[in-house]
């Protein structure tokens, strides 16, 4: 076999409107618990408690109950169990997750309006994902070579056939245009393996096992700005504005030993290069009411809006084939496409109360509906230079199918045993947000499948933290040391099952968290 590099496919030549599929866009849902470290001892059940600078993008209310101006700066440390190193990704890694401020200004004898500014890492993607399996009856390839026998993109399939540079395309129901079910995947595996070069016919191997290994990379950063009041300490009030600056980089391996009528033959192997990055904004509010004078009991409501984003996903991936099948030992397939995503609108609700000086509860619930994500289509830009889009309806339909709501329960306590120390414990559950039997499905007729060049997906379920904290004041100064253990399981599939045989793979993400903030006020 000759050895030829392909060259990436002009894919926006074909068609200018690019998208992403919901798996790949679900990893910008939702938020770590993260933050302060007394906001993270507590599990972050501080929404109608408030006076945590943390609170300015769950119940932007909690920032009116600041009586005095302040400042914190949080430093973590991370480390993920039950996993090696991989693309140089150690599994303990150090993060700057907080930084932040608010200005409190008395306008009245118990009235104050404040004014704040905090950064915080919503999310770290940092994360070694790895899963092995045995495979029968069914490959990636097999999966290329099946949507080749569906014929057109409204079954799900596309029509194997050259172009005018000798590469194969799948095209729509023999019609002049490139398919969107024929995804980068499938062009790297139609055009180095399926095809014979000696009768120009298609032919699949199966597959025994597979294994992969994932580095996940980047952050989510929350900028958020904040307006916030408190009416003769019975009415709570605020509003924020928050800006999203995304950074995610991920890199996988993924083989197969494949199989003849003789036996093993071989293996393929790919790697795969994605970045997305880009920037989002949201605006949130929130109420706090305390409804008995005398009681410091109090309730919190807060909603945020969708969070728009505007991206743009690149990637590099490349396929070797090891076998004596197929037309070329190598191929390779790049890409670059901006896209938008919103997500769901969030809803919460909490109570808080205290007791004396020395005691303070917090619960909280949230509610979003990821099954209501967007994957949009960038159509054009306006005469202003800005993007204008329409959902992709057929991804929207798949979202719909694989997630669901996610409810997100908060519950912290912290005792103050003497005036200058204070001990915190706290637990925070989400529920999955994945359905089980949610498919990466390869046979949309969508962009967000024709720029796929991965298969993966993992159906992640819920998410149990929990949490303790120390805190101790001094004058002015305070340091607050927190630690959480998270814990989710998971079910990753190589690619979606097409023939009935696709064996699946127990995964987790279990990790320890340590998180310090120092903070001064005045």
């Amino acid at each position: 076999m000759k050895k030829i590099v392909m060259a990436a496919l002009a894919l926006a030549a074909v068609l200018p409107a690019a998208a992403q599929d919901t798996y790949e866009s679900a990893r910008l849902l939702g938020s770590d618990l993260n933050g302060t470290a007394r906001y993270v001892g507590m599990g972050g059940a501080m929404d109608a408690l408030g006076a945590d600078i943390s609170t300015i993008s769950t119940n932007p209310a909690g920032i009116g109950l600041f009586r005095h101006s302040t400042i914190n700066l949080s430093l973590g440390l991370q480390s993920q169990m039950d996993v090696e190193k991989f693309d140089g990704l150690n599994k303990t890694v150090m993060s700057f997750d907080q930084m932040g401020f608010v200005y409190s200004q008395r306008i009245s004898d118990r009235s104050f309006i404040n004014v704040g500014f905090n950064y915080h890492k919503s999310r770290n993607f940092d994360q070694i994902l790895s899963a092995a399996n045995s495979l029968s009856g069914c490959s990636q390839n097999g999966l290329t070579f099946e949507k080749g026998t569906l014929d057109d993109a409204r079954h799900g399939g596309y029509t194997l056939d050259f172009n005018k540079d000798g590469d194969v395309i799948g095209w729509d129901g023999g019609s002049d245009y490139r398919a969107q079910t024929y995804s980068q995947a499938d062009y790297m595996n139609a055009n180095v393996l399926l095809l014979d070069p000696d009768d120009e016919y298609f032919y699949f191997n199966d597959a025994n096992a597979y294994s992969f290994d994932r580095a996940h990379r980047g952050w989510i950063a929350d900028y958020d700005f904040n307006i916030s009041g408190n009416h003769q300490d019975r009415f709570y009030w605020g509003i924020t504005i928050g800006v999203k600056d995304v950074h995610y980089k991920g890199y996988s391996e993924y083989a197969e030993t494949l199989l003849d009528n003789t036996g093993v033959c071989g293996s393929v192997a790919y790697g795969d290069e994605r970045k997305i990055k880009g920037t989002g904004f949201d605006v949130k509010a929130g109420v706090i009411i305390r409804p008995i004078e005398d009681s410091p009991f109090r309730f919190g409501l807060s909603v945020s809006t969708p969070t728009w984003y505007s991206l743009t996903s690149s990637n590099s991936s490349l396929m070797l084939n090891n076998t004596p099948y197929g037309a070329w030992d190598n191929g390779v397939s790049e890409e670059s496409y901006d896209f938008q995503f919103y997500t769901p609108w969030k809803f919460g609700a909490s109570i808080g109360h205290t007791i004396g000086t020395n005691v303070a509860i917090g619960l909280g619930y949230e509610y979003s509906d990821y099954g209501a994500s967007q994957n949009r289509i960038i159509d054009g830009y306006d005469y202003y230079d800005n993007a204008e889009s329409s959902t992709d309806e057929l991804m929207k339909r798949n979202t719909e199918k694989a997630l669901k709501g996610v409810h997100n329960l908060k519950a912290g306590i912290e005792i103050k045993p003497a005036t200058p120390l204070a001990i915190r414990l706290g637990y925070n559950y989400v529920s999955s947000a994945y359905n089980t039997d949610g498919v990466r499905d390869m046979m949309i007729d969508s962009p967000g499948v024709m720029y796929a060049s991965t298969t993966d997906y993992v159906n992640w379920k819920g998410t149990n933290r929990f949490t303790c904290g120390l805190g101790y004041k001094a004058g002015g100064f305070a340091v607050d040391l927190a630690y959480q253990y998270s814990a989710t399981n998971g079910e990753f599939h190589p690619f979606q099952d097409y023939a009935g045989r696709v064996s699946t793979t127990d995964v987790s993400n279990k990790r320890h968290n340590v998180l310090l903030t120092l903070g001064y006020t005045f």
